[in-house]
């Protein structure tokens, strides 16, 4: 049985201009960022590109550029100056680059002494840090917040050893999230590749060598719109509403029972597409597909127009406020399938195993990054304390 010891003790309290020095990013435009040059960081990649840490930087600048920035050091935390809104300003990441790196303007930098800053980088964005900055940002249409109002942000501190801890913890769950990230990506991209192959009969499964037919999307399906408005969207509705955008809404009712591909008509016309068997309702400016005849298998067709119908549908759209389509684009569409529709299943069979990997994958990622919210909320309170190493 194990003799190991829980973290104890009272945490300081500490104001944030306790913990080092303050200093304030300068210069570094839009325009001077490159493809090569020296690493730099902008307020607005705080809240784009980055998380609660750095280890890479995705900007770089000439060196005359870099001459003119604020230089930053491994362990600084950067803190965005500027946002669109209070509850989001100030969002800050902890530098831990390698290379020497640089500060634009609206960039606040805190050099902390003798703290871990992967431990900081984390509360900096808690709820308790992030109310705080909220309270201290100024303005309406943009939200500042300035040195003086970060400098008397307070924080309960544990002593370092416990920081170290702390900081081990959540860079281990860090590094389970970045390994499903990447794999994800890899297995997306074999789909990918795999439907460039089996929907172009470059590449065809064991057992078929059967000829391929070319069809027109309005000869084989029935092709209409929607109904609904945004106004019918009920959060805790019983049935899937699909909209103008990737994220499905939901309804009370449904108007519709059974196979169908939903395509926006104006928005993301060119990779927004969504495919249900079952009971749903869709946007009046959403377009549905469905009623397959002619010995065509829906889901097959589903995947050819994630496949091909972006360019298709780019081609043809209708330049208003945004890209919009027309019927006549989706009856249009032309492309080739299997004459044998065993194929056609077949194909389909691989790609949606396929899909279930991906989606089985994405949601233990998402169920690992909860489980780091949970445990941030507890570590970086005091409300769980670690056990001790051996030699702590």
């Amino acid at each position: 049985m194990s003799n190991r010891q829980r973290f104890s003790g009272k945490w300081e309290t500490k104001q944030l201009k306790e913990l080092g020095s303050f200093s304030k990013g300068r210069g570094i435009k839009r325009d001077d960022v490159t493809d090569e040059g020296v690493p730099c960081i902008r307020y607005g990649e705080l809240y784009t590109r980055y998380q609660d840490y750095i280890l890479k930087v995705a900007s770089r600048i000439p060196p005359d550029v870099a001459e003119t920035a604020l230089p930053i050091k491994t362990g600084d935390l950067l803190f965005a100056g500027s946002g669109e809104t209070a509850e989001e300003i100030g969002r800050c990441a902890a530098y831990l680059g390698e290379e020497q790196a640089y500060a634009g303007g609206d960039v606040i930098v805190l050099t902390p002494s003798g703290q871990n800053s992967v431990y900081l980088g984390h509360l900096m964005n808690s709820p308790i840090v992030s109310a705080q900055k909220a309270r201290l940002g100024q303005g309406d249409a943009v939200v500042h917040i300035y040195i003086n109002n970060l400098a008397q942000v307070e924080i309960e501190l544990p002593p370092i050893i416990e920081q170290n801890a702390i900081a081990e913890v959540l860079s281990d769950v860090d590094g389970l999230i970045n390994a499903l990230d990447a794999l994800i990506a890899k297995k997306r991209a074999i789909k990918q590749a795999t439907m460039q192959q089996l929907l172009t009969s470059k590449t065809r499964l064991p057992g078929f060598s059967g000829t391929w037919k070319t069809k027109r999307l309005g000869d084989i399906a029935t092709i209409k719109t929607g109904s609904k408005n945004n106004e019918d969207k009920d959060e805790n509705g019983q049935y899937p509403l699909f909209v103008r955008s990737a994220i499905v809404e939901r309804i009370n009712s449904y108007c519709f029972d059974g196979e169908a591909i939903l395509v926006p008509g104006e928005g993301g016309i060119e990779n927004i597409f969504h495919y249900i068997n079952g009971r749903f309702d869709c946007h009046q400016r959403v377009y549905m597909i469905n009623q397959f005849v002619d010995g065509v298998f829906g889901k097959l067709i589903y995947y050819i127009m994630v496949l091909q119908f972006g360019r298709h549908a780019m081609q043809n759209t209708v330049k208003a406020t945004v890209d919009s389509l027309r019927l006549p684009t989706f009856q249009t569409f032309t492309f080739s399938i299997p004459k044998d529709v065993v194929e056609q299943r077949a194909i389909a069979a691989v790609l949606t195993d396929m899909d279930a990997e991906i989606t089985a994958l994405a949601q233990r990622r998402d169920k690992t990054v909860a489980i780091k919210q949970g445990m941030m909320q507890q570590l970086l309170t005091g409300q769980v304390r670690l056990l001790k190493h051996g030699n702590e």
